[in-house]
């Protein structure tokens, strides 16, 4: 699969490293990686052949981080993978190689922001790669180990069955799928299956022969089937309810929030084995749920209102501008507090997965 031109959406957090960025108000992102770093140890102590000719015979060790962001978090991410094959090589006494990171995302990522916080450690050499990683975005078989966290659940589209007035999946009144009305969820699945099926067969193509690739993203707890009774789907609905408020209030158009959504899916266990299994390109290691670090504090609101901003206010800006953004958050921040016993319980229902995936060798 050749580098595409094919103009991809962009949904980059909030750049720059002020109260409301992205870099101030990622923890539980953060969280996500460092509850991660056992996977990622355990995954190269058992599943990296370092007899594979595809990697004895590398002079280095070359890794991806797809959907980097900016920030800090992609470092620890990066830090984790580092230390355990440097881990894997000494184990059997051996030096390891030189290592060379690839940062990936849009190009409306604040790549300087990115790379003003990179540690002066100098354990790795550090490239930035622009681009959607619904393609292709690294030269063929360059890659050793590929790492995604958090960004896979980002489709690179709204499905545009939810924004057409005459389909039976538009989605009046509504800026994400709940799970009940079935036209809708089946439309924002059937884009996450061309994307992720997209997105495999592009590492297919970089990752060398048995590379190992760990994929961290939050979905359905098993035997949950609706989004909406998640803390994450909760997250979404009331983002809703604050738009239509703003609506009822004049400040902007019903017709605006009817033709906004959110161009996010997250799968459950079964959607992800389904697609993995179609694409045949990888084979699943291991697969389960993370105990996230912050899933065991109370629920904060004015976190939560923060990360919240820092995610969605570029796309929010991008559709309704960005008048009206202190307000909007100003409402959703009161939703919340509304809400607070209701989020204690439903917060735990949500769930952050991890896959270890193996290139299939040609």
């Amino acid at each position: 699969m050749a580098p595409t031109t094919e103009t991809q959406e962009a949904y980059p957090m909030k750049g720059g490293d002020g109260l409301t960025s992205y870099s101030q108000n990622s923890t539980y992102q953060r969280g996500v990686i460092d509850a991660a770093k056992d996977v990622i140890v355990r995954a190269v102590e058992e599943k990296l052949d370092l007899t594979n000719p595809n990697i004895n015979s590398c002079t280095s060790f070359r890794i991806a981080d797809y959907g980097c962001s900016t920030g800090p978090n992609t470092f620890f991410g990066m830090q984790n993978v580092v230390d355990a094959v440097e881990l894997k090589y000494h184990s059997i006494q051996q030096s390891p190689p030189e290592f060379q990171v690839f940062f990936n995302d849009h190009v409306d990522n604040d790549f300087n922001i990115l790379f003003k916080s990179i540690p002066p450690s100098g354990q790795y050499f550090a490239a930035g790669v622009p681009g959607s990683f619904y393609q292709r975005v690294l030269p063929k078989a360059s890659v050793h180990f590929a790492h995604c966290s958090y960004a896979l659940h980002w489709l690179s589209k709204v499905p545009k069955e939810i924004q057409d007035k005459t389909s039976p999946a538009w989605n009046k009144g509504k800026i994400h799928y709940t799970g009940v009305e079935k036209h809708v969820t089946k439309a924002y699945f059937v884009q996450f299956q061309k994307d992720m099926d997209i997105f495999l067969k592009s590492r297919a193509e970089e990752l060398v022969g048995g590379g190992l690739m760990v994929l961290l993203l939050p979905g359905l707890p098993k035997g949950e089937t609706l989004f909406s009774k998640t803390g994450a789907g909760m997250l979404h609905a009331l983002l809703g309810a604050s738009l239509m408020d703003l609506a009822k209030k004049g400040a902007i158009n019903e017709d605006k929030v009817d033709s906004f959504n959110l161009p996010q899916y997250h799968p459950s266990v079964e959607d992800l084995e389904m697609v993995i299994e179609m694409n045949n390109c990888f084979s699943i290691e291991s697969f389960g749920t993370l105990d996230h670090p912050m899933r065991h504090l109370p629920f904060d609101v004015k976190r939560t209102s923060a990360q919240v901003r820092a995610i969605m206010e570029a796309i929010v800006t991008d559709h309704f501008g960005s008048e009206i953004l202190d307000q909007l958050f100003e409402i959703y921040t009161k939703k919340l507090t509304e809400n607070y016993l209701v989020f204690e319980k439903e917060i735990r229902k949500d769930c952050d997965m991890f896959l270890v995936l193996k290139r299939k060798s040609n």
